[in-house]
């Protein structure tokens, strides 16, 4: 139920492999950080790797009589979890599902899940323009969805792809807040010098010849690897990194025009 959200973003990619979960999980946790209750909904049906990356990969989803319970990051409830990840005995499990009930199980998660009142709900989706997105698409046409951001990385390979992703948001008349470019240049854990380790300005190159907002990049850091699996916020963490200061661009960037 999404009466309680009052703002929705989907993170999108035109590929997989750019760290579009990562960017996703690590927005919603900058956002919370930042003050603002949350709510991450994964619908990467096939590859559900939030509850990985938020260590919540033990929890349970419970029922009330309102719908689906999310799962809480925190005693405060400020960042709420909804993955199918919730749903499987185990990570290694694979969902084999046709489109019919891939379909089904996205409208549960976007209609039968007590959110509440949140003021940011991040929908993390899977790469490229499947039945999912067009799942999404259609469900939140009477909701309040701000928008799509857009993750790349610089290679020529995943630009070309983000093209078709933008073309896609286009055509079913999603608007897009802006171009992330990620893993853009290698900070060294020496010195903290970046460096471009496969092309530089993507990205940037992208948002000029597609008319889109560019928002921010985001360099690999060997030190931000270390919070893949324990659900901490780089705000919180390492506030003094390239990356740190990158989602406090982000979260500037999708705040400044919204009252939350």
């Amino acid at each position: 139920m999404l009466d309680g959200v009052k703002h929705i973003f989907l993170v999108l990619s035109g590929k997989g492999g750019v760290g579009k979960s990562t960017v996703s999980s690590q927005l919603a946790l900058a956002l919370k950080e930042s003050g603002f209750k949350v709510g991450i909904l994964d619908v990467d049906l096939c590859g559900p790797s939030i509850p990985y990356l938020l260590n919540l990969e033990d929890r349970d989803v419970h029922q009330s009589s309102e719908g689906w319970v999310p799962v809480f990051t925190d005693g405060e409830k400020n960042l709420a979890v909804m993955s199918i990840g919730f749903l499987l005995k185990n990570r290694d499990d694979s969902v084999v599902w046709r489109g019919p009930k891939k379909t089904s199980m996205i409208k549960q998660f976007l209609n039968d899940v007590t959110w509440e009142d949140i003021d940011y709900l991040i929908i993390d989706t899977p790469p490229g323009t499947s039945d999912e997105h067009i799942t999404v698409m259609e469900s939140l046409r009477n909701a309040k969805c701000d928008g799509a951001i857009i993750v790349t990385t610089p290679q020529a390979v995943a630009i070309d792809d983000v093209i078709r992703e933008i073309t896609f948001c286009r055509k079913t008349g999603i608007p897009i807040v802006g171009i992330i470019e990620n893993m853009s240049g290698f900070v060294c854990p020496t010195c903290s010098e970046c460096t471009n380790i496969f092309s530089s300005n993507g990205g940037l190159s992208l948002s000029e010849l597609t008319k889109v907002p560019f928002l921010t990049k985001i360099p690999i850091d060997p030190t931000i690897g270390k919070l893949a699996d324990k659900g901490e916020s780089v705000l919180k963490t390492f506030p003094d990194s390239q990356v740190a200061q990158s989602f406090r661009k982000l979260v500037v960037e999708i705040t400044k025009s919204k009252e939350a």
